[in-house]
């Protein structure tokens, strides 16, 4: 199951349910689908306004979950090692063999176990069930019905952000090109558990396509550094480059090939988010770095590193980060982001799912790149990745919040890839900031509606540090 991550002011996930076809038999209607095991993989994808991507392997929602009409097997251990011509055919011949009713039911099941509601609690597993009951009380008999109703049933929810995906669509995401060569990673562990890299989405005729890269190979090696056990993000970030410079790779074709050594040219279609300067006050005596950040792309984090270092020899005592009207972006990119300017063990952001008592903390691993203090301007159309940024340095005492109440997005989306390469953007989770407020459709409330005086700044922070080393929270 392909999972990824949306956020438009909203982060999405997508999931991968094909099945692994090689052992089904019999006619449509009773066609047994083969699946394997669910694995957790990763990787990073942006939509207009903002996205990131979780990927999973080739899976079911759950081995047992679908009805027992269609019945689930796992691989033989003789299905590991395949050739790729056999995996092409069987992509390629999979859709066809799957019931038009599994394909509904698999649809129900993705939101049965994911589904997060966040309106006006539509949504409860006894209803669901009863719609399940009423839509397969009897046949479904084109594939066309059968997505005119898990188009239906994705409305029925009441969620603004949950819906369908035709096969067209689906593939529009998974071809999306963060790295500058033209492939969308996923992580995909091992045996042993470690990760390797695979390319999930391939654009024909870009840059690695043409220098030979195949869909589903791995990826081993870029300019002779080993990737295997990286992330997804972390190796785009390493196949980037500027413009027609070229990068080195080793890939693996199929579960047994041999290493092949590639060069691809690179060809980047993003442009920088960053605009930077430095600016003077008190006539010459103090220096600061302003940085506008438009966007959340792939290039953000390399090129907010290449400015606040560039400003920091110009001799930059202080920056102003102004987020506003960002809508967002790439989510990874604005959680690495953040992490530039907060201490190792700082809380970046907590997601939730369904049990609002679980809390997941994403943390800072290593120290910050900048120590000294941070203006973050923010208005009304800041949202989504910005906001996370926005929270993070505020709620760690690293900046001060200036200027308006921000859009308040902070939902999580999953994207599911149905066996027949159809889809569903499913909302599961949502953002909450380190104090644990809600962002969704609440935004976040600036410390000034004005650039204070300095040393308002660094009472504000003084006082916010205090407060944490206390461990109290805040009042307001």
């Amino acid at each position: 199951m392909r999972v990824f991550s949306l956020s438009s002011a909203k982060t999405v996930v997508i999931q991968n349910t094909k099945n692994n076809c090689s052992s089904c038999s019999g006619n449509k209607s009773t066609k047994n689908i083969s699946v394997w095991a669910r694995k957790p993989l990763i990787g990073i994808l942006t939509g207009a306004l903002s996205l990131s991507l979780l990927v999973f392997s080739p899976s079911s929602i759950a081995a047992g979950s679908l009805s027992s009409r269609y019945q689930l097997s796992p691989p033989s251990s003789a299905d590991y090692c395949r050739d790729d011509e056999e995996e092409h055919l069987e992509a390629e011949t999979a859709p066809d063999l799957v019931a038009n009713e599994a394909i509904v039911e698999e649809a129900w099941e993705i939101v049965n176990e994911s589904f997060l509601d966040t309106g006006r609690h539509r949504w409860s597993p006894e209803s669901w069930l009863q719609k399940k009951e009423d839509i397969l009380s009897s046949s479904i008999p084109t594939r066309e019905k059968a997505h005119d109703i898990i188009r239906r049933m994705m409305t029925s929810l009441g969620d603004p952000y949950t819906r369908y995906l035709s096969p067209a669509e689906f593939s529009k995401m998974a071809r999306y090109d963060m790295t500058g060569i033209g492939i969308n990673l996923r992580e995909v562990p091992d045996k042993s558990g470690r990760l390797k890299l695979k390319v999930l989405g391939l654009i024909l005729d870009g840059p690695a396509h043409s220098a030979g890269v195949r869909q589903g190979d791995e990826i081993v090696s870029v300019n002779g550094e080993d990737v295997r056990g990286k992330s997804a993000f972390d190796v785009s970030s390493m196949l980037q480059g500027p413009n027609e410079t070229f990068v080195a790779i080793e890939v693996r074709r199929g579960n047994c090939g041999r290493i092949q050594s590639i060069n691809v040219q690179r060809q980047l279609v993003a442009r920088t988010p960053v605009f930077y300067r430095l600016e003077h006050k008190d006539n010459g005596a103090t220096s600061f770095g302003y940085i506008h950040l438009k966007e959340f792309n792939a290039l953000a984090r390399k090129d907010l590193v290449t400015a606040i270092k560039r400003l920091q020899d110009l001799g930059a005592s202080y920056f102003i980060l102004d987020l506003r009207d960002n809508f967002g972006g790439l989510v990874q990119a604005g959680i690495e982001i953040a992490k530039l300017f907060l201490n190792k063990g700082d809380t970046v952001i907590y997601t939730v799912g369904r049990d609002p008592q679980s809390q997941k903390a994403i943390m800072a691993e290593t120290g910050p790149l900048v120590t000294t203090p941070v203006i973050v301007l923010v208005n009304g159309n800041t949202a989504s990745a910005s906001e996370i940024v926005a929270t993070a340095l505020h709620d760690n005492c690293s900046a001060i919040l200036v200027g308006e109440k921000t859009y308040g997005k902070g939902l999580i989306q999953s994207v599911f890839e149905l066996h027949d390469g159809s889809g569903v953007v499913v909302t599961i989770g949502k953002y909450v900031t380190p104090h644990h407020l809600d962002i969704n459709g609440n935004g976040i409330d600036p410390d000034f509606h004005n650039i204070p005086s300095w040393s308002e700044v660094t009472k504000h922070l003084s006082d916010c540090k205090m407060l944490k080393q206390g461990h109290v929270e805040p009042c307001c």
